[in-house]
């Protein structure tokens, strides 16, 4: 990584850095904020030190806090450590300090931030995924709870935002996995755990099931009937079925799913194209299915 050091106790600052660049890290120093801030390199860490006579730091916390700031601080005060803080630097380290705790921290901060940057990747991807799902208006139910469902990404889209509204974290433990059973049973008990694909169960798999998650905060899916008094159930039908791997739909069923999904996104003259019909039919086939284009 690349290391951003500001200190003017240049012996310490030398010192931190041939450490640092002993564990294959590169570092630049300066000993003042001003000098600091002509660099136009980017850095991944910003060690700053908070005792800096008469300097104003505040201007390289602006500068890189999008970045990995670490406070070096003499003594903790509101103005070495809390007002820093609050401006958007991440900890600090009080000298004296080992270079394995400096370490420490700089791995913890990068990895951090490595999982964040993941987690906002993966909450876009999924946001995007079920931007057409149509979800109950009200989602707040008891668990257990089995949605019946045509179209499985309406199940996933439930379990994810249930566990958004209820603040708690999600565990994936499909129904197809062999082990479910054996990994239900580690499941930490703050989880909400989402196990779909009941329909893949044998029917004495299902009578174990449905006995494993008595008093447990889980959510099921299926896409075949589901008639069990020992659960509670929730039904959530799409108009505009998506294809399935299981099954083939009909002509009228594909041109119908086909409207719905990509009339928003090409033009009538161009979708009727790619559908092989004329821009009438078009039009009759969205009477018919009882389909509206939106302005």
């Amino acid at each position: 990584m690349k290391i951003l050091i500001v200190e003017d106790e240049i012996y310490l600052a030398q010192s931190i850095a041939g450490k640092l660049v002993d564990f294959g890290h590169e570092c630049d120093i300066f000993a003042t904020v001003s000098d600091a801030l002509e660099q136009k390199g980017c850095y991944d860490v910003i060690l700053l030190s908070t005792n800096l006579s008469g300097q104003d730091f505040y201007p390289i916390i602006s500068r890189y806090k999008e970045e990995i700031i670490l406070l070096m601080v003499s003594y903790i005060s509101n103005d070495t450590v809390t007002d820093p803080l609050k401006s958007g630097a991440h900890d600090y380290i009080q000298k004296p300090f080992m270079i394995e705790e400096l370490i420490r921290k700089i791995n913890h901060y990068h990895e951090f931030k490595r999982l964040k940057q993941e987690r906002d990747l993966y909450e876009e991807y999924l946001a995007h995924q079920m931007k057409n799902v149509r979800l109950p208006s009200q989602i707040k139910c008891k668990l257990p709870v089995m949605i019946k469902t045509n179209y499985q990404k309406q199940a996933d889209a439930f379990a994810f935002a249930l566990a958004k509204e209820l603040n708690r974290p999600l565990k994936y433990l499909p129904l197809s996995d062999p082990s479910w059973l054996e990994k239900l049973d580690g499941v930490e008990h703050d989880f909400i755990i989402y196990m779909p694909e009941f329909q893949m169960l044998k029917k004495s798999e299902k009578k174990a099931f449905l006995s494993a998650v008595t008093g447990k905060d889980v959510i099921s899916s299926t896409t075949e009937s589901f008639e069990e008094d020992e659960l509670d159930s929730i039904e959530m039908i799409s108009e505009h079925k998506i294809f399935d791997r299981t099954e083939i739909l009909t002509i009228d069923d594909y041109v119908k799913f086909i409207i719905h999904i990509y009339q928003s996104k090409f033009p009538d003259t161009e979708l009727s194209k790619k559908l092989g019909i004329s821009r009438k039919s078009l039009w009759e086939k969205r009477k018919k299915y009882g389909i509206f284009k939106n302005k």
